[in-house]
């Protein structure tokens, strides 16, 4: 074994001092490729594929664990600004029990576990700190679960109880919400979690919960008014966004994309209204009354002794009618109260807010994209897609004017460029790679060729050889017996010459191809005689 290997090592040696300079380089550049190649592609196999250990860490348990990593010797990586911790893939569960069964990570003292460590010799001070910071990191955890907030700070103002006092100072509370990459929170959310916070502490008004995103802006306003001014314009916005998309989809398939805007203005009735309408109606005359009275009086007799008939005036004083004293009179009077059945309807009718005032719709076109199109059968298209009521005051107005396209063919120059740039790229990689391989076989084929070569030189020359001492034997054999005084001279001069001549051939032949020369007199040793 060791032989052999030595008799390669040497091939090869001698293989390469026979190269010319180019060649030796060629084949040095070569190797080194095929070296570099090997290791890039054990290095990518060996690679092991890491998963998340541990996110959202804080920078104290983040540094617990990265210590317990490399006190346990495992490979770890850090991602998001070090709030992640990625282990290897085949090893996150293992690392994970034997990391929660040291207590790591701790999660930050947060929550309720702040109040595990009271003991009765913890002031009455020490208890409600414990007790609001352990309110803070839950709430604080609570927001953090909402799919748009990444983190969240929670401050809580807890003035001490006052039993003497007449006015006791109301709790306030004050949040900081990070969200994630190109996220943000509506309204409702903000408003969830301000009705959130306040059910969470006693007598904790939603007024008095302010909520601040990363950058400082205020989420919330403690003006009322402002708050449902702030409701109605989303309302608004979303009504009118959603019908200028209607319109604009309309007009995309018209006159194609790009060729048409559309803006669209509405003013919303957020006033809610409530009537009472009472209705009555007769049941008809067929119907008996509820209830019926008739009243009768009838006088008859003898007037007034003292000569008087009348009736009594002011002051007691009896009218005089002109009748004769002591004559008779008579009067007569029916009355008649009927309570008739009557039907009454009420109705009451609530008014929600929201209902449409006016909507203003204005369209442009492109002129040179709108050509022949008729604008005003156009306009009724989008006025009957639109609900516009004329009667009600909406407008539409429909126009054509060229567009300036400036912007958008700059913009396409750059994106045509852009992908100019990365087709290049591209075909440039793969001409490299190309190049690389053909590189690569051409070094192959090269190294092939020059064994064939020097193998075609080694079975010439060893021919040649063989010949020769073929030759020279026959020579040998045909040589007539002569007198040695007359052909002593002329043969002796004839083989120095042959032999000189050989003897050079065959020390050249021995340094070029040392071991096929001592392979073949091997040969012809071991060969039967």
């Amino acid at each position: 074994m060791r032989q052999g290997l030595t008799n390669v090592w040497t091939r090869l040696r001698d293989t390469f001092t026979e190269f010319t300079v180019g060649q030796k380089v060629v084949a040095v550049i070569g190797s080194l490729a095929l070296l570099l190649a090997g290791f890039m592609v054990f290095r990518w196999a060996s690679t092991p594929d890491y998963s998340p250990l541990y996110s959202n860490l804080t920078a104290e348990d983040a540094s617990a664990v990265v210590d317990e990593l490399e006190t346990q010797g495992v490979k770890y990586q850090l991602a998001d600004n070090g709030g992640t911790v990625m282990v290897p893939k085949d090893e996150v569960y293992a690392t994970r029990i034997s990391l929660s069964g040291q207590g790591i990570p701790t999660g930050g003292d947060t929550g309720y576990d702040i109040l595990d460590g009271q003991d009765l010799t913890t002031s009455k001070f020490g208890e409600q700190t414990a007790f609001k910071r352990a309110m803070e990191g839950e709430l604080a955890k609570t927001i953090s679960a909402m799919d748009p907030v990444s983190d969240a700070v929670v401050h809580l103002a807890l003035p001490e109880k006052e039993v003497f006092a007449d006015e006791q100072a109301p709790p306030t509370a004050s949040v900081l919400l990070r969200t994630g990459p190109g996220e943000t929170l509506s309204s409702d959310q903000v408003q969830a979690i301000v009705h959130l916070v306040a059910s969470s502490i006693d007598n904790l008004k939603p007024e008095d919960v302010t909520i601040t995103d990363a950058s400082g802006k205020l989420l919330t306003t403690n003006d009322d008014a402002s708050g449902a001014a702030n409701t109605r314009a989303e309302q608004r916005d979303a009504f009118t966004a959603k019908m200028r998309n209607k319109i604009q989809a309309t007009l995309d398939r018209v006159v194609g994309p790009n060729n048409a805007t559309v803006e669209v203005t509405a003013e919303l009735d957020f006033d809610e209204a409530q009537s009472e309408t009472r209705t009555f109606t007769s049941s008809g005359e067929d119907t008996p009354p509820l209830s019926e009275t008739n009243n009768t009086e009838t006088y008859t007799g003898p007037g007034d002794a003292t000569g008087t008939n009348g009736v009594v005036g002011p002051d007691g004083q009896m009218d005089d009618f002109g009748a004769a004293p002591g004559a008779d009179s008579s009067y007569n009077k029916e009355s008649t109260t009927r309570d008739n059945a009557v039907n009454q309807t009420v109705e009451k009718r609530v008014v929600a807010p929201g209902g449409v005032k006016s909507v203003n719709v204005g369209v442009m076109l492109d002129s040179r994209a709108a050509g022949a199109l008729d604008t005003a059968e156009l306009g009724r298209n989008i006025s009957a897609l639109a609900g516009l009521n004329r009667q009600r005051g909406d407008k539409l107005r429909v126009s054509t004017m060229p567009f300036d396209r400036s912007a958008e063919e700059a913009m396409d120059a750059e994106l045509k460029a852009a992908e100019d740039a990365a087709a290049a790229d591209k075909r440039n990689e793969l001409i490299r790679d190309v190049g690389l391989v053909l590189f690569v076989a051409l070094l192959v084929l090269f190294a092939w060729w020059q064994q064939r070569r020097r193998a075609r030189a080694r079975a010439e020359a060893t021919s040649y050889v063989v010949e020769q001492l073929r030759e020279d034997a026959a020579a040998r054999a045909a040589v007539p017996a002569v007198e040695p005084s007359t052909a002593l001279l002329a043969l002796e001069s004839t083989e120095q010459n042959e032999a000189e001549r050989l003897h050079n051939e065959l020390v050249d032949l021995v340094e070029r191809q040392p071991e096929e020369v001592a392979a073949l007199l091997r040969g012809w040793l071991v060969a039967p005689k």
